[in-house]
């Protein structure tokens, strides 16, 4: 079964190989004319937030309110005008929380203490879903599944943060605090907090990261860990072993047969079968996404390909995942240039496709950050834009998420410009999960007037749906544009001196499905 049913943004493009000469040719936007419009175009174009160690958001711990809220919107209004269509915001950076919870404390990434509320108090996760809705865009909440401290943490603890409260499931490693996956009372507390989540609020997605078992250090000193893992020579350092005897001797006492890799990639495959199965009882539209690391199964690896085992390290069986169907998408962090051979971006892309085959959607996180980020090996500014076209030419991807927005805040060596110019040059639909729908919306009423600023479209409200998706008839071309259902009306100004003369509008649900056809001419 196809992920979804529509035609990719871009025609296809044969795709280069890892060591093709020259650059990767960016294909020229496609020019939509006839008499009706192609399908509504449609790709996930995300970008990571994080709030651990303030990475992305917001700019420091303690910063008020106010100016937390001023730098969400500049985010969202960032997102909007590059024709972004998600945002996957970090909600739990160490099991601690960006929002009221009667179940962990406030971060300190947020209000400077763990523990302390805000002052004045407010509800940061509810106002970007209702700023993210409000602009046409899903939010997804990400969740850091194990991790107690984080190395940047400064605070001491809060009294009612897990580590306190159940000292024996957490273990110390390195510089960082973990909880245990071995422990039940880690899985049970990760699973309780995401559907906590799940039910106060209107969320679009719930999101993990590549967070299992912990990237392993180097012994006897503290490097090492997910910086360098993505470095070819990683995976060959000696490593300073996760403390988790008291799990696993008591699984073995309890009559336990596996050796304890496989306990430990079972562990958290359960964790994983439980949250997938725990948000479809909630709410079935929530769709679940998981970014592991990019390298899969050593066993299974094309040829050429080396490097860092998520499946050895972390204990991550990402395509496990894939293939019974546990999860709605899958953002592999695909964090090397396309040329880098031993970590090929096209070669990567194309083994997670082949592992997709419950026809989930395979949308790939892209390193963006290290575009002229001042590094030993940063990406140049056509190294993205190049990615997106590679992924592309896969009509089985349909979608990317960008780590992290802060570059594309920044227009780091020129990226957004480049982007808008190129890559996102019209609005897109998130691919449908038709696996997660019963049935589409019904058609919304359409009606069009001429007035003094462009076409004025009223819309009649469709039930069910959330999304307008509008394609208006300049010329001979089509244009398409996208809005929330909760507006009535749209204005399609005049492009260049022409007026729009015709509309076609279709309603679209939580998951995607979209109505027939309904249209009006001037």
């Amino acid at each position: 079964m196809s992920a979804c049913s529509t035609s990719p943004t871009r025609p296809e493009a044969p795709a280069p190989g890892p060591d093709a000469a020259g650059p990767v040719p960016h294909p020229e936007p496609p020019r939509y004319t006839g008499d009706e419009p192609p399908p509504a175009p449609r790709e996930f174009r995300a970008a990571w937030v994080s709030t651990v160690a303030n990475i992305d958001w917001p700019s420091r711990s303690n910063a008020p309110p106010a100016k937390q809220q001023a730098e969400a919107i500049a985010i969202l209004d960032r997102a909007k005008a590059l024709n972004l269509n998600a945002i996957v915001l970090q909600v739990r950076p160490s099991a601690d929380a960006i929002y009221p919870s009667k179940l962990e404390p406030w971060s300190e990434f947020m209000t400077g203490r763990s523990g302390k509320e805000p002052s004045p108090m407010w509800d940061p996760l509810q106002f970007w879903i209702a700023q993210a809705h409000a602009r046409g865009m899903e939010l997804h909440a990400w969740f850091n599944p194990y991790r107690a401290r984080h190395a940047a943490a400064r605070t001491p603890l809060a009294k009612e943060h897990f580590a306190n409260t159940n000292p024996q499931a957490v273990k110390t490693y390195g510089r960082l605090l973990w909880m245990d996956p071995g422990e039940e009372s880690a899985a049970q507390r990760t699973l309780d907090v995401i559907l906590d989540v799940v039910r106060r609020y209107d969320i679009d997605g719930v999101h993990i990261d590549d967070y299992f078992y912990p990237y392993p250090i180097e012994a006897p000193a503290n490097a090492g860990g997910e910086a360098a893992a993505l470095d070819a020579p990683s995976w060959q350092k000696p490593e300073l072993p996760f403390p988790d005897e008291p799990s696993w001797q008591r699984y073995v006492r309890g009559g336990g047969t596996l050796d304890r890799s496989s306990w430990r990639r079972q562990n958290v495959d359960r964790l994983i079968e439980r949250i997938y199965l725990g948000i479809r009882r909630e709410k079935a539209w929530v769709k679940f996404g998981i970014s592991p690391f990019g390298i899969g199964r050593p066993d299974r690896r094309p040829r050429g390909i080396a490097g860092f085992s998520q499946y050895d390290k972390l204990f991550a069986d990402a395509e496990l995942w894939l293939q019974k169907g546990w999860l709605d998408y899958l953002a592999p962090q695909l964090y090397w240039p396309i040329r880098q051979a031993p970590q090929a971006y096209p070669v990567l892309l194309d083994y997670w496709l082949a592992q997709n085959t419950r026809g989930r959607h395979v949308w790939p996180g892209l390193f963006t950050s290290r575009t002229a980020d001042g590094s030993a090996k940063p990406f140049g500014p056509d190294e993205i834009v190049q990615q997106i076209d590679v992924t592309r030419s896969r009509p089985a991807a349909q979608g990317h998420v960008h780590f992290s927005i802060a570059p594309l805040m920044q227009n780091r060596g020129g990226l957004y410009d480049r982007l808008k110019a190129q890559s996102y040059q019209s609005a897109a639909l998130v691919p449908a999960s038709p696996w997660l729908g019963e049935r589409p919306p019904e058609a919304p009423t359409v009606a069009v007037k001429r007035s003094e600023s462009g076409l004025a479209v009223a819309l009649g409200t469709a039930k069910n749906a959330v999304t307008y998706a509008i394609w208006a008839r300049y010329g001979d071309e089509w244009r398409f544009t996208a809005m929330p259902a909760t507006k009535n009306e749209v204005v399609l100004r005049d492009l260049a001196g022409v007026p729009a003369r015709a509309v076609v509008v279709t309603a679209v649900d939580r998951v995607g499905l979209e109505s027939a056809r309904a249209g009006a001419k001037v």
